[in-house]
């Protein structure tokens, strides 16, 4: 089951960040897909100020693979720009953070999507949507912001 809730800025994209963040673990893999300007880096940014983080958190597109000193720490990758995640050492991360991967077409073989948390981001009208689905699509996980 996934739960959609519509996000009329920026701001309300944080705050769906830092509730989720407070759903999820160490060992927790989650998919954040969506096209360009959606918002997955926003919303990794909401996660990681949830968590503690205090710095800048921008989008890892030309690093590929940023971690944070967090609790839990967190990885988070984006793959916008390779084929594939082989060879970038984001398998080192999965067991012992919280692993944020944009992109998750480019993950294929590196995780199971039905034992990871998908996000799904979309334009809707002046603002975006945002859709989640826990692991095995457990019930709903949103509760009004």
């Amino acid at each position: 089951m996934s739960t959609t809730e519509f996000l009329a800025d920026e701001a309300a994209t944080r705050a769906l960040g830092a509730r989720l963040a407070a759903l999820w673990h160490a060992g927790d893999t989650v998919l954040l897909d969506g096209p360009l300007g959606a918002g997955k880096t926003t919303l990794a940014r909401g996660v990681l100020e949830a968590l503690g983080h205090g710095g800048p958190v921008r989008s890892p597109t030309f690093n590929l693979v940023q971690t944070f000193d967090t609790h839990p720490p967190v990885m988070h990758a984006d793959l916008y720009r390779v084929a594939s995640w082989r060879g970038i050492g984001i398998e080192e991360y999965l067991d012992t953070h919280l692993c944020l991967i944009e992109w998750p077409d480019r993950a294929e073989g590196l995780v199971d999507p039905a034992r990871c948390w998908q996000v799904t981001l979309a334009f809707a009208g002046a603002g975006r949507t945002a859709t989640v689905r826990p692991p095995g699509g457990s019930p709903d996980v949103l509760t009004p912001g």
